[in-house]
């Protein structure tokens, strides 16, 4: 009984963070837009260096799309927890709060919103990539496969931007907080493969960085052709952050207004 009222209250706050998000469509437009610049500027630019023996014959749009998909995910996190921040300014949440609803279904509502929107943003994504000439093996299973890897990371990104968003209960805390991706984006396997870096320092925060591995996993099913195990850490990577997250996200609401 308690897991269906669960359900329900998650499908009617997700619902309504949808219809937010759907109302203000600059909010999510733009996001889609840069990213799907990064796509076109960094093919035309840094596309030569597939000209390299380590990356002779392979598609660079192919290798540079995950990183079009993480720049969207930066985006979405963004855009999903503004609902949640007019929510925490207007007095709406802390109302909330006071209903019988679980903390953990007033958390996932717009952290789900943000993943749905992650989602769309990268099968439209993906499209514009297959018309340019990248192919994903294994087909619709494989495709599937990217889609499960993209959901980790958007419930890990918005996890965390709702966090912010409890804690300092400030829109500009949230845009500001998500500053951190852009320095997790470029110290990973942004442009090159690993095998590439080879200034110590960087090829140590590549390894480290969790981004890294959601790069990997996707690249597997684009460049690879099928390699399972960095698919498997791209999804344990992808699942950990997003529970470790979610799982802050939900403490903190539970001590937004009560002193704690």
């Amino acid at each position: 009984m308690k897991n269906k009222v669960l359900i329900k209250d998650i499908m009617l706050l997700t619902k309504r963070s949808l219809i937010a998000a759907i109302r203000n469509p600059y909010a999510y437009i733009p996001n889609f837009i840069i990213s799907l610049f990064f796509l076109f500027v960094y093919t035309a630019g840094i596309g030569a260096v597939t000209d390299l023996p380590t990356l002779e014959g392979v598609n660079y749009t192919a290798f540079i799309l995950p990183v079009s998909v993480v720049s969207a995910a930066i985006g979405a996190a963004t855009g999903a927890v503004q609902t949640l921040v007019k929510d925490l300014e207007s007095g709406y949440f802390a109302r909330l709060l006071l209903t019988p609803t679980s903390r953990l279904a007033i958390v996932l509502g717009p952290i789900i919103t943000g993943m749905l929107q992650l989602v769309v943003q990268t099968i439209l994504l993906t499209m514009v990539a297959i018309l340019m000439g990248v192919r994903i093996y294994r087909g619709i299973g494989g495709f599937i496969i990217i889609l499960v890897l993209v959901t980790g990371l958007g419930l890990a990104f918005t996890g965390y931007a709702a966090t912010v968003a409890l804690v300092t209960k400030s829109s500009h805390a949230v845009q500001m907080s998500t500053m951190i991706f852009f320095p997790m984006l470029f110290l990973s396997t942004t442009f090159v493969p690993l095998d590439l870096i080879e200034t110590g320092w960087l090829r140590i925060a590549a390894i480290i960085n969790p981004t890294t591995y959601i790069f990997e996993g996707m690249r597997a099913l684009l460049i690879e052709g099928w390699r399972s195990a960095y698919i498997l850490y791209g999804f344990l990577v992808g699942s950990i952050a997003s529970v470790i997250t979610i799982t802050i996200a939900t403490k903190s609401a539970a001590r937004a207004f009560n002193g704690e």
